[in-house]
């Protein structure tokens, strides 16, 4: 059995109170696919940062094979530093890395490479320090939440690079799919303990589920072994003392071990504050139109009901938030109507959590600095109460917001947008950093609600498990209304959204409108990265391997050679043979580029 790329034992490290990691093992082989899981603040990325030699454990032991390359992504980059987003990725290389793949990885993710790292979005920011560990082609990759502030398209390059790489993978992700599609095996990170199997994902939860319930199963016949124990100790007839007191010492092992147990975390208990009821029609958009210096939306028209469960999909970009805003009232269109309902009562979601103030503290940015109460549904609730519904503990009162873990402060905004009584919900990134569990019962919760929800999503299961219908930007400004979920319009449209606009989409009853957009023309063919790159560095390639071949031919022009050195002889002719070969793909690969680089000219 080949020897672990990366083995941690015994790991232990405690922040004061209860341990975070208490004898945590893990070992990653070469080539191995492992999703890290579990609750929000259970150590996982403390864990990752561990593995990745960032971090230093209490106590415990930390192995990483000699030779083995490690890059780690974490959730939040430090850019400083560094005056271009290719500066920032080219610092992640080794030595005999090529850089023209940092150039290529900074193309391919949708960035020129002059981008200042002090002003980028979130979603450049995690496209950059995603090309900084991809461009070496590591041994082990350590991903914190890479698909964070990802659209679906960059999400589903992803997901296929990773997949089609030969490197091992450390997984911590909320996206279930994502998970899904490219874990081989999991550990599962529960009160400071790792449990490791060889499963994905995708079998995980049936098998979480098996392990507490059997663990419920035990914690109950511990509590009827005690109980008939002290009945015993009470009532029982007296015997030899030395056996009584062997018994009782039992007893106290029995209650060491109940009051030695970390039961599991409760689940958040998520509940939005409605409103009365809507009118029927919540929102009516005819032929609305957006533009700034291109075309955002073009005549787009929807009708949207009372219940509904709308989903908006697209690139980063592609003017979601735009679209939303102008649906919402936010905004005004260029061209066309909006008409809201009658009683409508909106609370929003916004991805944006840089609108709180990091030195503010949790009971702060919940009742607004004014009291010890907040206003949920228009009644009063103690902060202290309504902070346990969202899994806070009491002590996290006075906490700063700075302090606070990136899933935590996910369910923060819910705490604070769920507050406020609502009968349209508009949810922009609502799974951000959400532990699974939460995500769980967030879905249960819109499931629940009987007002109408709008969000914007790249988590594809969480879409197809909540949403009745998903839009979807099909080029030129025009958008698209599809039934059903993700999964769903995927099917009616045919294409996915990184080949771009279907060959037919759709005109659905709520999309019609006078005029028909016509599909946006194919772009022109252009030399990717690696085609420019190859044309320009293969005529030095063929020349080099002209005069190897000529090197090894005047070896063997020798005609003692063979007499002289038979090992030597075989060598050189097998060197040769090579040669001619790698030559022979050479020029074929650059008459090729050449040709097409030519058509592309005469286009």
């Amino acid at each position: 059995m080949a020897p672990p790329l990366i083995q941690l034992k015994d790991i232990t490290l405690t922040f004061g109170g209860t341990p975070l990691l208490s004898g945590v093992e893990l070992t990653v082989s070469e080539s191995e696919r492992l999703c890290l899981v579990g609750r929000n603040g259970s150590g996982k990325s403390t864990l990752l940062k561990i593995a990745a030699g960032l971090t230093m454990p209490d106590g415990g032991s930390r192995f990483v094979q000699p030779g083995v390359t490690v890059r780690y992504l974490p959730q939040e980059p430090d850019f400083s530093g560094f005056e271009t987003t290719l500066a920032y990725v080219e610092a992640g290389l080794g030595p005999g890395d090529d850089p023209y793949q940092a150039r290529y990885l900074v193309e391919r993710l949708g960035l020129t490479g002059e981008e200042d790292p002090a002003h980028l979005s979130g979603g450049e920011g995690r496209r950059a320090a995603l090309a900084r560990v991809l461009a070496p082609s590591p041994d082990i990759l350590l991903l914190d939440e890479p698909t964070n502030h990802l659209d679906l398209t960059t999400i589903e390059w992803l997901e296929s690079e990773l997949g089609g790489g030969r490197g091992a993978l450390v997984l911590i992700s909320h996206d279930r799919r994502f998970l899904a599609n490219l874990s081989r095996s999991t550990a599962w990170l529960d009160r400071g303990r790792v449990r490791q199997i060889d499963r994905g994902f995708a079998k995980f939860e049936e098998w979480r589920d098996e392990v507490l319930a059997e663990e419920e199963r035990d914690q109950h016949k511990l509590d009827r072994k005690i109980v008939a124990e002290e009945h015993w100790l009470r009532y029982g007839v007296s015997g030899r003392r030395k056996r009584n007191v062997k018994r009782l010492a039992g007893l106290h092992e029995l209650r060491r071990q109940r009051r030695d147990y970390r039961g599991t975390a409760g689940s958040a208990n998520l509940a939005a504050a409605e409103a009365d009821k809507s009118g029927k029609l919540v929102i009516e958009a005819k032929r609305i139109g957006k533009s700034y210096e291109r075309t955002i939306v073009d005549e787009f028209s929807i009708r949207i009901q009372r219940g509904d469960r709308i989903g908006i999909v697209g690139p980063n970009g592609a003017g979601k938030t735009t679209l939303i805003n102008m649906l919402t009232g936010a905004d005004t269109p260029d061209s066309g109507t909006v008409r809201l309902g009658a009683n409508l009562e909106m609370a929003t979601l916004d991805q944006h959590r840089e609108s709180l103030d990091p030195k503010s503290t949790l009971t702060e940015a919940l009742t607004g600095g004014r009291s010890d109460h907040v206003m949920v549904g228009g009644k009063p609730k103690h902060v202290v109460s309504y902070m346990k519904d969202f899994l806070f503990a009491q002590e996290q009162m006075r906490t700063p917001l700075e302090a606070l873990s990136g899933g935590e402060r996910g369910r923060l905004m819910l705490a604070r947008a769920l507050a406020k009584p609502s009968n349209l919900l508009v949810l922009d990134e609502p799974t951000n950093d959400l532990d699974l569990e939460t995500l769980d019962v967030l879905e249960e919760m819109l499931g629940d609600y009987e007002g109408t929800v709008i969000l914007i999503s790249h988590d594809r299961d969480f879409l197809d498990r909540v949403v009745t219908s998903v839009i979807v930007p099909e080029g030129n400004g025009r958008w698209v209304e599809y039934a059903g979920g993700y999964t769903d319009m995927l099917a009616q449209r045919g294409a996915d959204l990184k080949r771009g606009t279907p060959k037919s989409a759709p005109a659905p009853e709520a999309n019609r409108s006078a005029k028909n957009t016509p599909a946006p023309a194919p772009g022109k063919r252009r030399l990717s990265f690696n085609e420019k790159h190859a044309l320009e560095t293969l005529p030095k390639s063929i020349e080099k391997l002209h005069a190897e071949i000529a090197k090894q031919q005047r070896h063997l022009d020798d005609p003692d050679l063979y007499a002289k050195d038979r090992a030597s002889f075989d060598k050189i002719s097998l060197a040769l043979t090579k040669a001619q070969e790698e030559l022979q793909q050479a020029e074929d690969r650059w008459l090729e580029l050449e040709m097409l680089r030519e058509e592309i000219e005469q286009a």
